[in-house]
């Protein structure tokens, strides 16, 4: 049964970084896309980056652009998501996903498989 699980989050001071990971158990990630996803308190889950099973990256917000990037271990069997220039309004819970299938997606709703989820907290 394929298992996503987050970790890398904590406390970071504005201007911080971060990396997040998302380990995957169960599955060969190689073959599939996984796409980082955030929530912050009374605000709609949105998405943050996509890497597709080639290594192509999508970003579904443009806040971040510039600061975050998404990479893959392959042989690590996981997902990285590099988070540089931490803002306060960063501040969520970050879950991984997955679309099971090669190509990213811009429905939210194409992905399952979420993990619980790992908290980043931008604060001074």
């Amino acid at each position: 049964q394929l298992q996503l699980v987050e970790s890398g989050g904590g406390l970071v001071q504005p201007g911080g970084s971060l990396r997040l990971s998302c380990e995957a158990a169960g599955v060969i990630l190689d073959f599939y896309a996984i796409g980082w996803f955030r929530q912050a308190p009374g605000k709609e889950r949105e998405g943050v980056l996509c890497i597709s099973s080639t290594g192509a990256s999508t970003n579904y917000a443009g806040s971040v652009k510039g600061r975050f990037s998404i990479s893959r271990d392959n042989a690590k069997n996981t997902v990285y998501l590099q988070m540089n220039s931490l803002r306060p309004e960063d501040t969520a819970l970050y879950y991984c996903a997955t679309t099971l299938r090669r190509a990213c997606s811009g429905n939210v709703a194409s992905f399952g498989s979420w993990g619980q989820g790992t908290q980043v907290t931008v604060s001074s």
